[in-house]
Formats: structure tokens, C-alpha cells, sequence
């Protein structure tokens, strides 16, 4: 499949054009990405409710396993802390929801942020790109057949009025610097370098 012109100026700005999508592209990324890690930094409270949860609940345990070896009233003392404990884990679990609400929040963030980035190069720059590759493929298909099929594929796409001869009743009758000419038209139409030739005709 061919990529990019023959011709050096349509070349140049595919290029050109080729260079900033590619920038266009990584700049969104990367403002995803940086929005992400900036959205992740809203979890710090959500860290500090799961230290402090387990903190809580692990002084209680604790408190719990050394009074429940009381005799007679260990399992009684030991239940009065359950409490706390319960208070600690209700703690985490309220962190930890908080942590993993935020992170949903940053991936989603990160993805809208990209996609609003990114559509433009998918939905402009890109069709542009695949629809050139196609018609310069065959055109440069149809080059190596011969000029032939070119020329009567600038007659036939193209308004081509000549200059004091008709390009159809030249083409017609085989006459070679016509043929020339109109395939010439066609292969420039595509940014490919076609036959010098005089001009006789121009296309609109």
C-alpha cells in the first residue's frame, strides 16, 4: 500500500500533517494521564480513613485478647470492646470506598479526556489518510498497467476542456502525447509523478 506522495510538496504536508496528529495524539494522552494521576491524589483522605479504621480496630482487638483471659468476666469485658472494633472496620470500609470511587472517577476522567483528543484524529485525519492510500495504490496500480487506463480515468473523473482539441476524440483516436498528457493529469491529481509532457490540456 502507498503511503505518501511522489510529488515533493504534497509529500512535505502529508508529512506535516502526519507529524502533528501523531503530536495531537500524544499531547491528549498525556493530559489524560496527567488528569488521572491528579484525580488519584483525592484518595489521601480515603488512606487516612483506612489507617485510621485499622488503627481503631486494632486497639480494640488487641485491648479485647488481653482482657478476655480474665477469669469469669474475660468473655463479658472482652465483648464490651466489640464496639470499638466494629468502629474501626466501619472506618476501612468507608476509606476504601472512597479509594476505589476516586479511582473509577480518574480512569473514567483519563478515558473522556483522551477519546475527546483522540476523535478528531480518528474521525478527520485518519479517513483522509486511508482514503489517499487507496487512491494512490490504484493509481499507481493502473501506472504500472500502462497509461491507458489512467488517461481514461482523468477523462472520466475529471473536467478537462483542451485547448483547441478535444481530450476524449484524441484519446479515441490513440493519439500517444494525449494519452501522455491526460494520464499525467490523473497521476499529479494523485501526487504521483507522471510523464512530462506539453501541455495542452487542463484539468478543473
Amino acid at each position: 500500500m502507498r503511503v505518501y506522495a511522489e510529488r515533493p510538496g504534497r509529500f512535505g504536508v502529508q508529512v506535516v500533517a502526519d507529524l502533528l496528529a501523531v503530536g495531537w495524539t500524544a499531547a491528549w494522552i498525556w493530559l489524560a494521564a496527567t488528569a488521572h494521576d491528579l484525580l488519584l491524589t483525592l484518595q489521601s483522605p480515603g488512606r487516612t480513613l483506612v489507617q485510621a479504621g485499622d488503627s481503631v480496630s486494632g486497639a480494640f482487638d488487641g485491648a479485647a485478647r488481653g482482657v478476655g483471659n480474665v477469669p469469669l468476666v474475660g468473655e463479658q469485658l472482652a465483648g464490651a470492646f466489640a464496639p470499638g472494633t466494629d468502629a474501626g472496620r466501619s472506618l476501612t470500609a468507608a476509606g476504601q470506598q472512597l479509594i476505589d470511587t476516586v479511582a473509577n472517577v480518574a480512569t473514567g476522567a483519563a478515558i473522556l479526556v483522551g477519546l475527546i483528543g483522540v476523535l478528531p484524529v480518528l474521525s478527520i485525519w485518519l479517513p483522509l489518510r486511508i482514503r489517499y492510500a487507496r487512491i494512490a495504490t490504484a493509481t499507481a496500480a493502473a501506472r504500472a498497467r500502462g497509461l491507458d487506463q489512467l488517461a481514461l480515468r482523468a477523462l472520466v473523473l475529471r473536467r478537462i476542456p483542451g485547448d483547441g482539441v478535444d481530450p476524449a476524440t484524441a484519446w479515441r483516436e490513440g493519439d500517444p502525447d494525449a494519452v501522455a498528457e491526460l494520464a499525467s493529469i490523473e497521476l499529479r491529481a494523485a501526487g504521483m509523478r507522471g510523464p512530462r509532457v506539453p501541455l495542452r490540456f487542463s484539468a478543473q
